[in-house]
């Protein structure tokens, strides 16, 4: 067969395989009639209407058994002693009318195998009463009252993830029997009190309600409101509200879950600081899944392994969205597990804020919202966010460290976290990494014993992670999975949070194998092209720079261009004026240079309010337009005065009458006005200063300057020219540079639509500050042509074009994958002292380009390196996670223990089925990876 026919015949293969939502949607048109016909065909019941058991008459059809069958009273009652929680609907002639399971006389009996205890026919006597009961007001009430609104004497509101029920419960009353609670529980109720409870909660209901709260967000209102419509949906709100309840018996049934996840159903001791939380299985923890002798250090080791091998990497975060209000009685809370998981213990952390001082400190980076957020006032929240430790390389978050912040996110807060996070299982590890989007200046005074801390941070070459010494690739957002909300008490907010990072960290060590099977390569074409002299030179450059970046963050420069930056048009004229000085020049030679500079100042005034008007349009109001017409009125006074001195510079030649043309000048904006109608409404203004050419000698031409005998006029106004091209190239980068960042940190991040008109509201100012910059270089540009300029000008200042002021966010970001591979516009590198010699200009920029690429290359060799010793800790903290639960397991046995046995066997083998399932996939990349290798 020709190879085309067999390519052919694999798409038609691919297409007939591959089938969109909307084709299965155009399948399914043609039946929706048939399926609406069965649908309602199901409402009635079959023509013989006979019991699906006994073949008597049916009159109960069960809603939750397969098929819908039909049961006569006896039989829906014998079928449903282990399945009460089915809804059935009974035959009232007409149609199925909702009915429940008391009706047929159902009781769940609590022992003998589902039968009446011999010993006591009732034990329901034997509680005592301290549950209220429910009360409906009358108007509430029904005119037709259905059997789920009419309770029978010693029922109890059964909540079922089916919805609510009332069901009859009798108790056994052998000898030695179980307390009625206890009877109950073992039998998968928790019941809401333990007097005479009159509520109960399936386990069914309590994990799928907890599962619903970590997946989905779900809060307990929200859920038990869907609960109470399952039950009735044409009379909801006279279903039991539990809603209380709810919150309370979850509260206590996920605090039993996790102490039995973490073993201490078998242990005699109580839970201490963070023994209630996961945390990763792939970073170094000594004795657990890093294994030292005795008297040996982590350092004795493997001395040829890398000084960064055991180093701990930490993200430090905070959660703006976690707000918690002031408690009603906080003298009345209970706490569950206060400071035994992620969250600190409350008592320590008061004390720590009430000893460490509050320095209020105002950042010096522009970019610092949470230093800027930590000087404002909150007096409504006990908790205005949170904040803590998460591991940065897989985030998972650090047992113990999470804190409340309590005036924005100050650092003392922060102090306390990382403290925190820097005891758990690093005994013996003496190195660690920080990411915090604020660390240039957190890191300034933060100082720990026995451990070196690096700083990282995203934003700032000096700490961005590609030039950090051993910390492979990593990525550090966390903390705004988290999720609370507001109307909870302290304790509860804490145990749903302390739950979710929990569920976090254990989702993380589930899929931890699969994280990291993955790897990458960089680095080569620059290293073959350098010279080899230059990279023994760079290198050793980069060694001092690594070496000295703890005590001199300066020294991270390396990593920049390091070249004279062109002056300013304010240094120029300083210059021209000393010079001036120094060779006694007279005044009125020396007050040429202000007046230029003045005439020059006066265009870009004439540029922004030309654009000013030009984006009004010529649907203004009154204020606007007398705004216009004031800053017309005050640019006009400052042209004649500048013409009035334009005869005492330019001689007895120049005529202040003469009438040039208008100011013509291109405006670079993205708006979409028509020329035409910006014509028009440039016309509507009677006095039109902005319009006005102004007497400068670019203005005049070389010619008639050369008449007017003020040709040394023409080389003061280019060196100006130079300046103020400079200042506008460079406030130009500038906002580009700060519109790359708003979409990277306003826009993309924006959840709400008022958020995002926000970011865009501060990227339309700083896109509107481009156009005038963009405008006036162009302006700038153009009067430099007419004082003929040199052949070092013109290669220097190029013409800008409008898809030259378009940006990438890589720009903002030095960390941004795939940035070195991007070609920006020549005006970034024009701040350069082109009068040196071209090879320096050169070899400075590909000794940046050189120190970056092999600071990538090296991040990767150090990934595949941590990510080799990260797969033997994590097998090592599966099988010791594995031994402990096998360890626990003969314990229970020699105890005659034998359901905490079993569990302490299904705990071991999931450990051990998760340590074989990674070192089989360790092991299958690690081949893999040979092979390539030898390729």
């Amino acid at each position: 067969m020709h190879p085309g026919a067999k390519i052919s015949q694999g798409r038609s293969k691919g297409q007939q395989r591959i089938q969109s939502q909307n084709d299965y949607l155009r399948q399914w048109l043609p039946r929706q009639e048939s399926y609406l016909h069965h649908l309602l065909d199901r409402e009635a019941p079959p023509e013989d209407r006979r019991c699906f058991i006994c073949n008597q008459d049916g009159v109960y059809k069960c809603q939750d058994c397969l098929g819908e069958p039909l049961y006569c009273t006896g039989c829906c009652r014998s079928q449903h002693h282990h399945n009460p929680f089915h809804w059935i609907s009974q035959w009232n002639g007409q149609f199925f009318e909702q009915s429940c399971l008391t009706q047929v006389g159902l009781i769940i009996h609590l022992g003998h195998d589902g039968k009446q205890c011999p010993a006591l026919a009732d034990r329901w006597d034997l509680f005592e009463g301290d549950e209220h009961e429910d009360q409906l007001e009358p108007e509430d009430l029904p005119f037709v009252s259905g059997p789920e609104f009419q309770p029978k004497e010693n029922t109890m509101v059964i909540i079922d993830k089916s919805g609510v029920h009332r069901l009859e419960i009798q108790c056994y009353d052998c000898p030695n029997a179980l307390s009625p609670d206890i009877q109950m529980f073992r039998h998968g109720f928790f019941p809401a009190s333990f007097n005479r409870p009159k509520t109960a909660f399936t386990f069914r209901v309590l994990d799928d309600f907890l599962l619903d709260n970590l997946e989905c967000g779900t809060s307990a209102m929200n859920y038990y409101s869907k609960l109470r419509r399952m039950t009735s949906s044409m009379f909801p709100h006279l279903v039991p509200d539990r809603y209380r309840e709810l919150m309370r018996v979850a509260r206590q049934s996920r605090q039993l879950k996790t102490m039995k996840w973490h073993g201490f159903g078998h242990r005699s001791d109580i839970p201490s600081t963070g023994e209630l939380a996961l945390f990763c299985p792939a970073c170094p923890q000594p004795g657990i899944n890093v294994l030292v002798a005795g008297d040996e250090s982590l350092d004795d080791d493997d001395k040829n392994s890398p000084s960064w091998k055991y180093t701990r990497s930490f993200v430090m975060d905070g959660n703006f969205k976690a707000e918690h209000l002031h408690p009603i009685k906080p003298f009345d809370e209970v706490w569950l597990s206060n400071g035994l998981s992620f969250m600190v213990g409350k008592d320590r952390y008061k004390m720590h804020l009430a000893e460490a001082a509050d320095m209020v400190e105002k950042s010096s980076c522009n970019n610092h919202r949470a230093v800027n957020q930590a000087n404002a006032a909150w007096h409504k929240l006990e908790s205005t966010s949170i904040g803590g430790v998460a591991c940065a390389r897989h985030s998972c978050f650090v047992p113990h460290s999470m804190v409340d912040f309590q005036k924005g996110e100050r650092q003392m807060n922060m102090d306390y976290a990382l403290c925190e996070a820097a005891r758990h299982n690093m005994e013996g590890i003496s190195r660690a990494i920080t990411f915090y989007d604020i660390n240039c200046q957190y890191n300034k005074h933060f100082r720990a014993q026995d451990l070196t801390i690096i700083p990282g941070i995203g934003c700032y070459v000096r700490y961005a992670s590609n030039f950090i010494e051993g910390i492979g690739r990593i990525d550090g957002e966390i903390m705004e999975t988290l999720w609370a909300p507001r109307g909870m008490s302290s304790p509860h907010r804490q145990e749903c949070l302390d739950y979710q990072m929990n569920d976090s960290n254990f989702c993380k060590m589930i899929r931890i194998k699969r994280t990291l099977c993955q790897s990458g390569k960089a680095f080569n074409r620059l290293d073959e092209a350098a010279p080899a002299h230059l990279k023994t030179e760079w290198s050793a450059r980069e060694r001092r720079a690594q070496s000295s970046r703890l005590n001199d963050p300066e020294a991270m420069d390396e990593y920049e261009i390091n070249i004279k930056k062109a002056p300013s048009r304010k240094e120029i004229e300083l210059r021209l004026l000393e010079e001036g000085s120094a060779h006694n020049a007279a005044p009125s030679c020396r007050s040429v240079v202000t007046w230029i500079s003045t005439g020059l100042a006066i265009e870009e005034a004439q540029i922004a309010l030309l654009i000013e008007v030009r984006r009004m349009g010529r649907r203004s109001t009154e204020t606007q337009r007398l705004d216009i017409a004031r800053q017309q009125d005050h640019l006009q006074g400052q042209i004649d005065g500048f013409t009035q001195s334009a005869l005492t510079h330019l001689g007895e030649g120049f005529d202040a009458d003469d009438e040039p043309d208008d100011l013509n000048v291109d405006i670079l904006d993205d708006l979409d006005d028509d020329p035409a109608d910006f014509s028009k409404t440039s016309d509507t203004w009677t006095n039109s200063p902005e319009l006005t050419v102004i007497p400068l000698p670019s203005n005049l031409g070389v010619d008639r300057c050369r008449r007017c005998m003020a040709e040394d006029l023409i080389p003061l106004e280019m060196s100006l020219r130079e300046g103020q091209a400079n200042d506008t190239l460079h406030n130009l980068r500038i906002h580009l540079c700060n519109k790359a960042i708003l979409f990277r940190t306003a826009v993309r991040q924006a959840k709400s639509q008022a958020l995002k008109t926000r970011a865009w509201s501060q990227v339309t100012s700083v896109q509107q500050a481009v156009s005038l910059h963009a405008s006036i270089y162009t302006k700038t540009r153009k009067q430099m042509m007419k004082l003929e300029p040199g052949q070092d000008q013109l290669q220097k200042y190029k013409p800008l074009l409008r898809e030259q002021l378009k940006i990438s966010t890589a720009v903002g970001d030095p960390n941004a994958r795939g940035q070195r591979n991007k070609s920006l516009a020549w005006f970034w590198s024009v701040e350069v002292d082109l009068g040196g010699p071209d090879q320096y200009w050169n070899e400075e920029f590909y000794r940046v380009h050189w120190l970056r690429a092999k600071a990538l290359w090296d991040q990767w060799k150090e990934e595949m390196t941590l990510v080799q010793l990260e797969m033997d800790w994590t097998c090592n903290y599966f099988s010791w996670r594995a031994t402990q639960w096998g360890d626990r397991m003969w314990e229970s046995l020699e105890k005659r223990l034998p359901g905490h046995a079993c569990y302490s066997r299904r705990q071991s083998q999931m450990y051990s089925l998760l340590a074989q399932d990674a070192q089989a996939a360790f092991q299958d990349l690690q081949s893999v990876s040979i092979e390539t290798g030898d390729e």
